[in-house]
Formats: structure tokens, sequence, C-alpha cells
């Protein structure tokens, strides 16, 4: 079952701009996904930010691993890559943590779920808890410097992209084509100078013929 759910979320995941994922030797349990921001407020935007995710025999049931492939300063990335974010943890409660079921993973969590959440967490970190704990302390006490740390980490990422992979930018992915009239007059019935078609003199005739026949028939009868 999990082979099948995996492939399904793979070829969805696929026609998405935000994301660009590939099999690791063609396993459908490890995947590589480079995150794309396309918010350009964002510091990250024009980044690609490579990561590595591998998926459990029994998936939905457990939660995929996640981590960067590439170091990233960020108060809730881990030195090795690794995040600590509430959807990647184990099903149920956390009386320790206080995290709510609700928070963390779930059977019915997708892949999309998990890149969408990393997505968010990139430029609204959780620093109450920070698993780099001198990133938090930088992005509180002087966020200028955090952010030039953050451009150093974006600038790495582009390292990254595939030779043959094309960047989206916000313009590229949000424009919307425009609608083209294909319209034309040589399309229609209509004559060049907006005259009836054939059937419709047709249809006139017939009208002429039914009147002229009844004209006839009352001059006949008045001569009687």
């Amino acid at each position: 079952m999990a082979e099948k759910i995996l492939m399904n979320e793979y070829k969805a995941l696929s026609k998405e701009t935000w994301t660009n994922i590939s099999l690791v030797n063609e396993n459908i349990f490890e995947w590589n996904a480079a995150l794309i921001v396309l918010n350009p407020d964002s510091a990250y935007y024009g980044g690609y930010f490579q990561a590595k995710l591998t998926f459990p025999r029994n998936y939905p049931f457990e939660p995929p691993d996640f981590r960067f492939t590439r170091p990233l300063w960020h108060p809730n990335v881990y030195p090795d890559g690794r995040l600590c974010i509430s959807i990647l943890h184990q099903p149920g409660e956390d009386m320790m943590s206080g995290e709510l079921a609700g928070e963390r993973w779930s059977p019915v969590q997708r892949v999309e779920s998990v890149l969408i959440s990393v997505l968010s967490l990139l430029d609204d970190a959780e620093v109450s808890s920070p698993a780099n704990v001198d990133a938090g302390v930088m992005l509180r006490k002087d966020p200028e410097a955090y952010k030039e740390k953050v451009k150093l980490d974006r600038e790495a990422s582009k390292q990254d992209i595939p030779a043959d992979f094309e960047m989206p930018t916000h313009e590229s992915a949000f424009k919307k084509e425009e609608k083209v009239d294909t319209f034309s007059w040589s399309d229609s019935e209509a004559e060049d100078d907006f005259g009836g078609s054939d059937s419709d003199e047709d249809m006139f005739d017939n009208d002429n013929d039914e009147n002229t026949d009844g004209e006839e028939g009352e001059a006949e009868e008045d001569e009687d």
C-alpha cells in the first residue's frame, strides 16, 4: 500500500513549480526534494534548498525522515540538516513537549503537507525551543546579521541546481496565460456583406411562394 500511495504523491508533486523531486536510485522510499521559495519578499527567495526524504515501509502511519543535504543556518534546523518541526514527530500527544496530536504526524498527512510546512517554517522560525540555539539567539538579538547568514546559505544552495533545470520565479510561476480570441468571420456562416445564408434565402423564398399562392387564390374568389 505504501508504494502505491507514494507513487501517486510523487506524480502529483512532480507537476508543482515550488519543488523539484526525484527518486534516489529509483527507490520510491527515498526522494530528493528541493524546496523553491516563490515569495519575493522572503529572505530565502531564489534559493534551491535540497533535502532528502526517507519513508518508512508502513507509510503513511509513520512520518518520513526529512533532512537538508546542505547546512542551513536556522533556529529549527539541526547541524546535520534534520528539522525540529511538529509535523515530522510520531503520531499522538507528547506530554513532555506539550504538542497536541493534531500538530504532529497523522496518517492523513502527506508529503505535500510536510514540504509546505517546511517552507512556512523557513520565514517563520520557532525560537522558543530551537534546535540551533546560536541561530535562535542571533535571530532575536541581531536580525540583520541573521539575514546575512541566510543570504550566504541561499547563494550556496544554488550550486545544487541541476544544469537542465530552469528555476521558476514568482512571475513565471504565477503568470496567467492570456486568453486569445481566435474567432474569425470565415469560421461563421455570415457573408462578407453580412447577408443571410442560403438557407435563410430559401426560407424567405418559401414564404413568398406561399404568400403568392394565397394572393392568387383570393383573386380567383373575387372573380367568381
